[in-house]
C-alpha cells in the first residue's frame, strides 16, 4: 500500500571458524552484503589456514594459478603456472587487507565447543569467552588437522621429528642424514629439495603413487603485463581453464579412454626410472586415479641420485639412532620428516559442535560422516560449512567449490535477513535421500577400484563429490524448502 514503509532487515550476528581460504571468503561475501556483525575465529596467528600452516621446501598447489584465485579477485601476478605455498599465502593476506577484513578476524582464539541453546549458537573458546551467534559457519577446511603415524617409538628419537605442516623455521638440513615417511603429494614435493643438500636420505614408502608429470613453466613478463592492462582477457582465461579443469577432472571419474591416457602418462613418467628393481618398488599395485593423483616432474629423478635411498620395508619402531625396520635394519638418521597427510574427514572438529536435540557431530559421525548437500546437517539451526563432507575437493579448484557453498549460503542468510524464518535445518529424511543417492553414485567409480586412499572413510565409502561441479551449482543454487525445518520468527530481533 502507497506509504507503507517496508520492515528494517535484521542484522544476524555471524560466527566463522577458521580464517583460510573459505573463512576469509565467507567474511568478504558477508560484508559485500551488508553484513558487517561477523567474526571470524582463528587458532592461529595469521590468516591463510594450510598455506599458513605449510611451509615446506618445495611447497606448489597442483592447481593452475589462474584457477586459485576468488572468481572476484582474479590476479595477473602469479609467478609460475601453479603458484608456490608462499604466493598464495601473500594473495590471501593481500585479499583480506582489501576487504578490511583485520577488524572481524580474532586471531589466537581456538574455538573448542559450539551450542544451540534453542535460539542461538554460543560460541567458546580456549581462553574461556563465550558469545552468542544467529548463525555459525564452519569453515575449517579439510586439511587442518596433520595425521601422525602410530609408530613406535616416534617420541624417543634423538633428532628433530616433525609433520611437514609443522616445518620448523630456520631449518637447515645441509649435510644432515634426513629420513621421510610417505612418498604421497608433500613427499614428492620436498624429496627433490632435500635430496639437493643433504649427505643421506632415506625415503620410507608404505604405498607406491602414481606420479603424473606436469610442467610449470615461468609466467612471461609480457604475458602478466597484457593481463594486467586487459582484465576482460584475465576474465576469459581464468573462465576457459575452469571450465577445461572441471570437465576433465570429472571425466577421470568414468572416462575410459582419459583413464587409459592417465596411466598411460604415469607409467612413461615412470619409466625414467633405470634401475629395474627400484622400478618395480615404486610401481602401485592399483589402477591410476584410484588415489589422488601426485603431480610431479622431481620426484623420479631425485629418487635416484645417489645419496638417496628408497625403503619399502615396514617401519618396525623408532630408536633414538634412527628408524628400525622391518628386517631389523637401522637407518641412522639426524632428523625425521612425517609427510603422512591430515585427517582429512575432521571438518570441524576437534571442537565440540552440540544441536538442538543435545546429539553432537561426533556421535553422529561415529560410523562416517555425512551430510545434506555438503553444507548443512539435520539437527543444527543455522550451522553450515564451507567445503563440508562430501565437497569436490579431490578434483577440482576448492575455491571454487566454496563459492559455490557460500552463495547458497547467503541466501538463506538474506531469507533470515527479510524475517521468513528465525531457523533452519535440513530434514532427517532430506539428508538420507541425499545420501542414498551419494552411495549409488559411486558404484563403479575408479574411487572404489581397490586401494586405501584418504578419499575413503573407515567403511571404505568416498567422502568425495561423484558428479560434475555443474550439479554441486545445480543442487546449490535455491534452498530446496521441502528439505528444511524452519522455526517461524516469534519475537523481536534485540
Amino acid at each position: 500500500m502507497a506509504g507503507d514503509t517496508p520492515a528494517p532487515r535484521r542484522d544476524p550476528r555471524v560466527a566463522i571458524v577458521g580464517a583460510g581460504m573459505s573463512g576469509l571468503l565467507a567474511g568478504i561475501e558477508l560484508r559485500r552484503a551488508g553484513v558487517e556483525s561477523f567474526t571470524i575465529f582463528e587458532k592461529e596467528r595469521d590468516v591463510g589456514g594450510t598455506w599458513r600452516d605449510n611451509r615446506y621446501p618445495g611447497l606448489t598447489c597442483d592447481v593452475p594459478s589462474l584457477l586459485y584465485t576468488y572468481s572476484f579477485e582474479l590476479s595477473p601476478e602469479w609467478s609460475r603456472r601453479y603458484p608456490s605455498g608462499a604466493e598464495i599465502h601473500a594473495y590471501f593476506r593481500r585479499v583480506a587487507t582489501k576487504y578490511e577484513l583485520a577488524r572481524n578476524v580474532r586471531l589466537g582464539a581456538e574455538v573448542t565447543s559450539v551450542s544451540w541453546d534453542g535460539a542461538r549458537w554460543r560460541v567458546a573458546t580456549a581462553s574461556g569467552e563465550v558469545a552468542t551467534f544467529d548463525f555459525v559457519i564452519a569453515a575449517c577446511g579439510a586439511l587442518h588437522r596433520p595425521r601422525l603415524p602410530e609408530i613406535e617409538g616416534l617420541a624417543s628419537f634423538g633428532g628433530e621429528a616433525f609433520h611437514t605442516a609443522r616445518w620448523p623455521d630456520g631449518l637447515d638440513l645441509a649435510g644432515r642424514r634426513v629420513g621421510i615417511v610417505g612418498t604421497g603429494s608433500t613427499a614428492a614435493q620436498v624429496v627433490p629439495e632435500v635430496a639437493k643438500v643433504a649427505t643421506r636420505l632415506t625415503v620410507f614408502q608404505r604405498t607406491a603413487q602414481w606420479m603424473f608429470p606436469m610442467a610449470n613453466p615461468p609466467a612471461s613478463a609480457r604475458g602478466r603485463a597484457l593481463l594486467t592492462r586487459h582484465p576482460r582477457l584475465l576474465r576469459l582465461r581464468h573462465e576457459l581453464w575452469r571450465v577445461g579443469f572441471e570437465l576433465g577432472a570429472h571425466a577421470q571419474l568414468g572416462n575410459r579412454p582419459l583413464l587409459a591416457w592417465i596411466d598411460w602418462r604415469c607409467r612413461r613418467n615412470l619409466a625414467q626410472v633405470r634401475d629395474p628393481e627400484l622400478r618395480r618398488e615404486l610401481t602401485p599395485t592399483y589402477r591410476a586415479g584410484c588415489k589422488r593423483l601426485v603431480i610431479s616432474e622431481g620426484f623420479y629423478p631425485a629418487i635416484q641420485r645417489d645419496n638417496v635411498l628408497l625403503v619399502t620395508e615396514p617401519i618396525r619402531r623408532v630408536v633414538a639412532a634412527g628408524v628400525e625396520t622391518g628386517a631389523g635394519e637401522l637407518h641412522p638418521l639426524d632428523a625425521l620428516i612425517l609427510a603422512t597427510g591430515f585427517d582429512a574427514h575432521a571438518y570441524v572438529r576437534p571442537t565440540r559442535v552440540t544441536g538442538a536435540g543435545g546429539a553432537t557431530l561426533d556421535e553422529l559421525w561415529r560410523d562416517g560422516v555425512f551430510a545434506y548437500r555438503t553444507v548443512a546437517m539435520p539437527g543444527f539451526p543455522n550451522f553450515f560449512f564451507l567445503i563440508g563432507p562430501h565437497s569436490p575437493i579431490g578434483n577440482y579448484s576448492v575455491i571454487s567449490v566454496a563459492e559455490v557453498q557460500m552463495r547458497y549460503v547467503m541466501e538463506w542468510i538474506e531469507r533470515w535477513r527479510r524475517g521468513t524464518f528465525a531457523s533452519t535445518s535440513p530434514t532427517a529424511d532430506a539428508t538420507r535421500r541425499f545420501n542414498e543417492r551419494l552411495r549409488a553414485a559411486f558404484r563403479g567409480t575408479i574411487w572404489v577400484s581397490g586401494c586405501k586412499s584418504w578419499y575413503l572413510d573407515r567403511h571404505g565409502n568416498p567422502v568425495l563429490w561423484p558428479w560434475p561441479l555443474a550439479e554441486l551449482r545445480r543442487q546449490l543454487r535455491h534452498p530446496v524448502l521441502d528439505d528444511f525445518e524452519l522455526t517461524p520468527v516469534t519475537e523481536a530481533r534485540p
